[in-house]
């Protein structure tokens, strides 16, 4: 049996609403990540102190981390831009998102204070809460597009 499709009132078929809004959270997400990972590698030494304020890693653990994870974050940001391997990107990017969740949760139970690294160094400082906030709405985000991703390839 043939499905029927529905239309709207301008003759369009319904589920075509559907599909601008995945390509703009698409383009959000990859600009927030390609601005992040920009702003990171320009002054990696000091993103590497950031990351040693959380206290997890051990002194080469937090340079390697702050040579790797802005490139990450910014190949992703550029990849979602574009379009091309986005459940790949999100994917990662959802994984970096949980990581770093994790590493703020663990500030936050050790009762630190720190800056979060997120997106500048030497800038008024973000508190963890804060961070955790932003970074559940990004996993939200980035949840919503795999899922959006996945559908529109099953269609």
């Amino acid at each position: 049996m043939a499905r029927r499709r529905l239309s709207d009132r301008w003759g369009g078929r319904v589920t075509d609403r559907w599909k601008y809004p995945p390509a703009l959270l698409r383009l959000a997400l990859g600009g927030v990540f390609l601005y992040a990972g920009a702003v990171k590698i320009g002054d990696l030494s000091g993103f590497a102190g950031d990351i040693a304020a959380y206290r997890l890693l051990p002194h080469f653990g937090n340079y390697l981390a702050a040579a790797v994870i802005p490139w990450l974050e910014a190949l992703c940001g550029v990849l979602l831009i574009t379009g091309w391997r986005v459940r790949g990107a999100a994917s990662l990017i959802m994984a970096l998102t949980l990581v770093f969740m994790a590493a703020l949760a663990s500030v936050l139970v050790r009762g630190l204070d720190i800056d979060c690294g997120c997106f500048r160094h030497g800038g008024a400082k973000t508190s963890a809460w804060t961070a955790l906030g932003r970074d559940s709405l990004l996993l939200a985000a980035t949840i919503v597009l795999l899922r959006k991703t996945t559908n529109q390839q099953k269609t």
